[in-house]
């Protein structure tokens, strides 16, 4: 490939890298177009939206489109990406050493395992509990549950690959089994067992990125992530409340 299509290539897979990874809007645009203009390619333009990125080295080149598939949060790879790029725009790496570890940190980057990722929810929900200022007697209930919650969310996404369809699911197994917490007298407060349990579900990051792109001018991706947002929310509350309402 020429230097302008490794250019244009690494831009794009940059982009996405940052996408799936939970980052804003504007900072993979923000990225991708550091990434051109190091390599001088000036007039480069960039369009990116929770689902897409569009992206031109030039007035004169082909705009090239790339699909995004997946979206979580990445923290780490969001940084991973962040670090190429300033390594790039410093002169410190070529173009093609660049695209090189990019490709390494799409295929060899790994998450957290599942076990501890289950841990931490356990312990997220068990935090928001005593910060809520609910009994400590409850906590490890709420740990329990909430660690359950989890592991149910994300296996029933992985099965039906409908977001909000295993947030309801998980609610609603969240609301049972805080339900015969208390009934079984292991547990003493209802609310609290169940608001404890449905934090690790809770879209924070998205809500963010969604008032932080809004507030950045990217109308489309705010008002996007925020209806996503809001119909999780509502995936949560309404699993709850079939629970409550009997």
């Amino acid at each position: 490939m020429s230097n302008y299509e490794i250019t244009v290539e690494c831009c794009l897979l940059a982009g996405r890298l940052m996408i799936e990874g939970g980052a804003e809007t504007y900072r993979a645009e923000d990225t991708m177009e550091r990434m051109a203009r190091s390599q001088h390619l000036i007039g480069s333009q960039s369009f990116v939206m929770p689902t897409g990125i569009m992206f031109s080295g030039n007035n004169n080149a082909p705009t090239r489109l790339m699909r995004v598939n997946n979206r979580v949060t990445d923290l780490e790879k969001i940084a991973m990406v962040n670090a190429v790029s300033r390594k790039l725009a410093n002169q410190q790496m070529t173009i093609e050493e660049a695209y090189d570890e990019l490709r390494r940190i799409e295929t060899e980057h790994k998450t957290f395992p599942f076990w501890l990722q289950i841990i931490c929810a356990g312990i997220t929900s068990g935090a928001f509990l005593l910060l809520l200022g609910f009994d400590s007697l409850d906590l490890p209930a709420a740990m329990a549950i909430g660690a359950l919650g989890y592991v149910i969310a994300t296996l029933v996404e992985k099965q039906t690959r409908v977001k909000f369809f295993a947030e309801f699911f998980a609610a609603l197994v969240i609301g049972i089994a805080a339900y015969f917490t208390i009934y079984s007298g292991f547990g003493k407060n209802l609310d609290g067992l169940i608001i404890g349990s449905v934090i690790p579900l809770v879209p924070g990051l998205l809500i963010t990125n969604a008032v932080r792109d809004l507030m950045a001018g990217h109308f489309v991706s705010g008002l996007s992530k925020g209806a996503e947002a809001f119909l999780t929310a509502f995936a949560i509350g309404a699993g709850v409340a079939l629970v409550l309402s009997f």
